[in-house]
């Protein structure tokens, strides 16, 4: 989702005749020609929360009204600690925003970039093919691809975003340092009793984050949320396996009643919890992008988010690149895009790796502080603005389009 939000970002803010060429090693589904793609959303489908800053650089690209039909709006968050006389409520009307963020599925997303991709002219798509192995040429990289009889590429900017286990930065000799929390992500998507009304909860609770997010009914399902559970290993495993009705008892403990009882589960997955950094993010034409470059703890849903603005602001130093006649690879320029987004990536990064932490410690007097924190959001306003504004990446998005 990355790559494809950047070749569209950059065939929006460069200039006609820059040819972009999206390399895909997955073989992508059949294209429907130039009719709008339609989505059947099925209660298993995995999703993304986007802020509102997303939806202000998809809007940019003209594509938000597109993807906003099968995103389900965040009006409210409510952040609580289980135990706690702590908690705070968020509201997109204290900041005249339609919504603090939205959660849509991935499925949908892909499919929709997918077919802005291939309507737009600047945008070649290779796929299935794979970059085996990369070579410099002067001021270029030259690509050699899979299957054998493609033909090698020459590009003045190779954009690396294939994942946080990404096989082309470490062919390049890219290191990357690793925090391992000790825990597993479970996710899966909930039925409820009663209507969640836009309101996403973040629950904080002696083993980790507890996030369910707002998603859009489907037949069957009509009060459906999606749910984020940060565990111990063996307790995540022996979730993921235990009946539907073991699994129930053991959420509706941790989360209460917020929502009534919860009446089913969808597929349960678990994923290891790590801190992923690239040690380098840009070269002479090259850079790194997306999970590539970081992968955060999800606790507050910021990796695809702080992606976005990386595309964002690449793309914006890119169109100044060709304004000063300037190398679009040129490390000078590049070192613009990395130093453009320094605090935003390191300001996002410390919030996503500390947050959970902090509440997980026992400590009576932090706790204590917690509580206060919490509920001081709620009278503190100036201070709650704030803490909105960097949530929803708009303090970032405003310091980098200005």
């Amino acid at each position: 989702m990355v790559g494809l939000s950047l070749a569209l970002q950059l065939s929006h803010s460069l200039p006609a005749g820059t040819t972009i060429t999206v390399v895909e090693s997955a073989r992508l589904p059949d294209s429907p020609g130039s009719e709008k793609p339609t989505y059947h959303p099925s209660f298993d489908a995995r999703s993304t929360a986007m802020s509102f800053s997303s939806r202000s650089i998809y809007q940019q690209m003209g594509l938000w009204e597109g993807i906003s039909e099968w995103a389900c709006p965040i009006d409210t968050i409510h952040v609580s600690n289980r135990g706690r006389f702590g908690s705070s409520l968020l509201r997109c009307t204290d900041y005249d925003w339609p919504a603090l963020g939205y959660v849509v599925e991935n499925a949908w997303l892909g499919r929709f970039l997918l077919h802005a991709v291939r309507q737009t002219r600047a945008i070649e798509l290779l796929s299935p093919a794979k970059v085996l192995a990369v070579e410099p040429v002067g001021d270029l990289s030259r690509l050699t691809l899979s299957p054998d009889n493609a033909q090698p590429l020459e590009t003045a900017l190779l954009v690396v975003a294939d994942g946080a286990g990404s096989s082309l930065r470490e062919s390049l000799g890219v290191a990357a340092a690793e925090k391992l929390y000790g825990q597993h992500a479970l996710v899966a998507n909930v039925a409820f009793a009663q209507a969640h009304t836009g309101c996403a909860f973040e629950r904080f609770t002696d083993q980790g984050p507890l996030a369910l997010l707002p998603l859009l009914p489907v037949d069957g399902a009509q009060n459906r949320s999606a749910l984020v559970w940060t565990l111990p290993r063996d307790e995540a495993d022996a979730l993921r396996e235990c009946s539907e009705g073991t699994f129930l008892a053991a959420l509706q403990d941790r989360f209460g009643y917020r929502l009534g009882r919860m009446s089913n589960v969808g597929e349960r997955f678990t994923y290891p919890l790590s801190l992923l950094q690239s040690q380098e993010q840009v070269r002479h034409g090259i850079v790194i992008m997306g999970n590539a470059a970081h992968s955060l703890h999800p606790v507050a849903g910021q990796g695809f988010n702080l992606a976005l603005r990386d595309v964002a602001a690449l793309a914006a130093t890119m169109a100044e690149a060709v304004d000063q006649n300037a190398a679009p690879g040129d490390l000078s320029v590049l070192q613009r895009y990395e130093q453009r987004q320094r605090d935003d990536q390191a300001q996002t990064i410390q919030f996503s790796d500390l947050l959970p932490q902090l509440f997980m410690r026992s400590d009576p007097v932090l706790g204590l502080t917690r509580d206060l924190a919490l509920s001081g959001l709620d009278v503190l306003q100036p201070l709650k603005r704030q803490f909105v504004r960097q949530a929803a990446g708009m303090a970032a998005l405003g310091a980098a389009s200005g």
